[in-house]
């Protein structure tokens, strides 16, 4: 334990490191990324002006918090992405992971970890401009923003190793991106990232409850911007608990097959 440790102390400066070093390119992946939450807070907020200032349970204000926040949250929840696995197994690159002693999981886990700190530098000045533009809604007290520090690493622990354990696939099949395409079809739709699930008919949001993609995202969102009582925190930051740990159980048992298929195919 103690050198794992060391280690992830280790990989999360090589993660603050890397990302410092190329802050213009992180910067500008920042701005793409945050494109998609803009789009949703501009349309949503004319189609709550058009209905007298609320859509749901939402007023304008109420959306532009829920939207910046969602920025924050998007940022936090960059994880490997499972197509990255398929390069990695096609090129050979594999190779040099495997001969370290460490597993992969950790290298990655460590280093998207230090990435965050760079990342949330660059996030500051936009999460700024979009105050000034929409002017939110937002008043946390002490149990939001202190349940929010835990929920929102709750919901990087989730989606990364969902997002990991998807990646396995690639041992199976180099070229496994429709079953990416379609998860991630069912993440937008099932996450809060598109619309508030609340806004969304009965049957999906009882379907959200079920799955982990709200976990990962509305449901931090939900705890900074006051729409969830101290006793749904804890509930849901525990949910959250279970779904990693859940996983990362999964994550252990499919590797242990998925390795065993391994050759590396690429120069």
């Amino acid at each position: 334990m103690t050198y794992l440790l060391r280690y992830y102390r280790a990989g999360s400066r090589i993660g603050v490191l890397r990302d410092l070093q190329y802050r213009g390119s992180t910067f500008m992946y920042l701005v793409g990324f945050l494109v998609e939450p803009t789009v949703y807070l501009t349309v949503w907020t004319a189609v709550a002006n058009a209905q007298g200032g609320t859509v749901g349970t939402y007023s304008t204000g109420e959306l532009a918090a829920y939207y910046i926040v969602w920025t924050l949250v998007r940022v936090m929840n960059l994880a490997y992405t499972p197509y990255g696995w398929e390069w990695r197994i096609r090129g050979g690159r594999l190779n040099e992971f495997l001969s370290q002693p460490i597993h992969p999981f950790h290298r990655d886990f460590a280093f998207f970890i230090g990435s965050k700190v760079i990342w949330l530098i660059l996030w500051v000045p936009v999460a700024l401009l979009l105050s000034l533009t929409f002017k939110p809604t937002l008043s946390p007290n002490l149990i939001e923003i202190g349940g929010f520090a835990v929920a929102i690493w709750g919901g990087f622990a989730v989606r990364f190793v969902l997002l990991y354990l998807m990646g396995l696939v690639s041992f199976w099949t180099t070229r496994a991106s429709a079953l990416f395409e379609i998860i991630m079809a069912g993440e937008l739709l099932l996450s809060g990232r598109l619309v508030p699930i609340e806004l969304m008919p009965e049957w999906v949001q009882q379907l959200a409850s079920w799955l982990p993609f709200k976990w990962s995202f509305q449901f931090p969102i939900e705890v900074l911007i006051g729409r969830l009582s101290p006793g749904d925190i804890v509930a849901g930051i525990g949910i959250q608990l279970l779904w990693a740990s859940g996983l990362g159980v999964v994550l252990a048992v499919v590797w242990r097959f998925a390795i065993k298929r391994y050759a590396a195919v690429g120069g």
